[in-house]
């Protein structure tokens, strides 16, 4: 005889009432500060450069550090976040934002300021993983969930968007740090309301934190992101080998305490979801793909159509607006049809915007086919990230977003690195070889020339150069589409809520 159990329906996880929007809101804001705090460095560099004089080692630390301890720390901060709690974590991330911030923009000298910028770097690390994680926590019902992280890869989006036009309007009335300080009201309003609006939450049961695999952890990652770095800015040198070297070694000797500890700093049990591992390696080479031509287009725009960083700014608007759009578009379609089919069409959309991209002739062109790749690749963002954290138990959330956006974040730093060096390769090729060396390395070193005809061949040669790179990053949305046919088709579609069912 059955029982009365047996009969019952499932119980459907609670709705998200007012607060959990209202506190959603709080969340978005330093998510949209962190790709803005980007955008507005960008067009900063040039005044901080003349003010600071940085050396050129100096100048590519100032710009890439923040990156470099974000994709470091990023593990270790959601870990720490499931430990002493989500909330109290991005509060104290958003408290150490808010001061480097303030170093950042009366920095006196070019060390303060790649000092600053660390800081700011692991501030992010620790702000990023605790509201993804909060969104896991604060939205149970499957549908819900899936909103908020599109909503949260919005707020990414529209940092992006405004950015580069903050960061103009500012630096056409006041000094280079001024960029530095639109973090503080941000932050500010995500420490007042953040108690009152977050809850807070915490592995019941974390166990000891092991100090040794968090230094590990870090000797595993540091040696392979500056191995990254040094390959995007001087190809293949022993320095960057020893560097992958380093990191391969340490991460065997990570791997092997881990599968040791009875409460490891990260769960390499997850790894055993195909739903995880399918969603980590989609981020990391769709986001590969997506930034090996993004990275290439402004520097087109400006170098080679001959744009202003503020124009430049305004044409990649459109793009923005295309991630903006498939991030809202993704979460009804996955309602309807399984991640793994959305994921693959989106993709498949993209390779037209790498065709265009591959025979931009102008400036339109070049928009279009970065707006098409960027509404393509937004399904990766909002379920990769998406399906990283519904994999995991609700204790572990943290460290399962922490990790997701470290696939994401190395994905971005590989496709600077990768299609950079091919990018390199066919400008270099293109040059004759009796130019000045200075021409050889970049087109900006082929303007300072004041050849005129070195320049245009340098700007056809770049030409060329993007159109190689978009082909390579199209072998890479092909591969992650493979990939995810394999390894995420038997995830299934979010179901839609009881109101919508027969």
């Amino acid at each position: 005889m059955s029982t009365t159990t047996d009969t019952l329906p499932e119980a459907a996880p609670a709705k998200a009432g007012a607060r959990q929007w209202l506190g959603l809101a709080v969340l978005l804001l330093p998510v949209t500060l962190m790709t803005a705090d980007l955008g507005v460095l960008w067009l900063a560099t040039p005044y901080l450069a003349a003010d600071l004089r940085p050396s050129g080692a100096q100048l590519l630390w100032i710009t890439d550090i923040y990156g470099f301890l974000t994709a470091s720390t990023l593990v270790i901060m959601g870990t720490l976040g499931d430990r002493l709690g989500r909330r109290r974590l991005l509060m104290a991330g958003s408290a150490g934002f808010l001061l480097a911030s303030l170093l950042a923009a009366y920095a006196p000298n070019a060390g303060t300021l790649i000092a600053a910028r660390a800081l700011l770097g692991v501030a992010g690390a620790a702000v990023l993983p605790s509201t993804l994680a909060l969104i896991s926590h604060m939205f149970a019902d499957a549908r819900q969930r899936a909103t908020a992280i599109a909503m949260w890869v919005t707020a990414l989006s529209v940092g992006l968007a405004i950015g580069p036009i903050v960061g103009g309007v500012l630096l056409a009335s006041w000094w280079w740090g001024s960029v530095f300080l639109i973090g503080l009201p941000i932050m500010l309003v995500a420490l007042v309301t953040a108690p009152v609006l977050l809850p807070e939450y915490r592995d019941p049961r974390p166990g000891r934190l092991d100090l040794p695999s968090v230094a590990l952890f870090l000797l595993a990652v540091l040696p392979l992101v500056y191995g990254v770095k040094s390959l995007a800015a001087h190809g293949v040198t022993a320095e960057a080998g020893a560097a992958f070297a380093a990191g391969i070694a340490f991460t065997l000797l990570f791997v092997r305490r881990q599968n040791r500890l009875a409460t490891p700093l990260l769960d390499l049990g997850l790894f055993r979801s195909r739903a995880f591992t399918g969603a980590l390696l989609t981020l990391l080479l769709g986001m590969t793909a997506l930034n090996g031509v993004e990275y290439l287009v402004p520097q087109y725009l400006q170098a080679v159509a001959g744009l202003s960083p503020l124009a430049a700014g305004l044409w990649l608007l459109p793009g923005a607006a295309g991630l903006i759009a498939g991030s809202q578009l993704t979460p009804p379609l996955a309602r309807r049809f399984r991640p793994a089919y959305v994921l693959v069409g989106g993709l498949l959309v993209s390779l037209t915007g790498y065709a265009a991209v591959a025979l931009a002739t102008g400036v339109a062109v070049a928009s279009l086919g970065l707006t098409v790749i960027m509404f393509g690749a937004a399904p990766i963002s909002v379920l990769g990230t998406a399906l990283a954290v519904g994999a995991a138990p609700p204790e572990k959330a943290g460290a399962a977003a922490a990790t997701g956006q470290t696939a994401y974040d190395l994905g971005l730093a590989l496709g600077i690195a990768v299609t950079g060096s091919v990018a390199v390769a066919v400008y270099r090729n293109g040059i004759p070889g009796d130019a000045p060396a200075a021409a050889r390395e970049s087109l900006g070193g082929a303007a300072a020339v004041a050849d005129e005809g070195l320049l245009t061949t340098a700007r056809e040669s770049f030409t060329t150069a993007l159109q190689s790179a978009s082909a390579l990053s199209a072998g890479f949305a092909l591969l992650t589409a493979v990939l995810v046919l394999v390894l995420l088709r038997g995830v299934p579609r979010i179901a839609p809520d009881a109101s919508e069912r027969p």
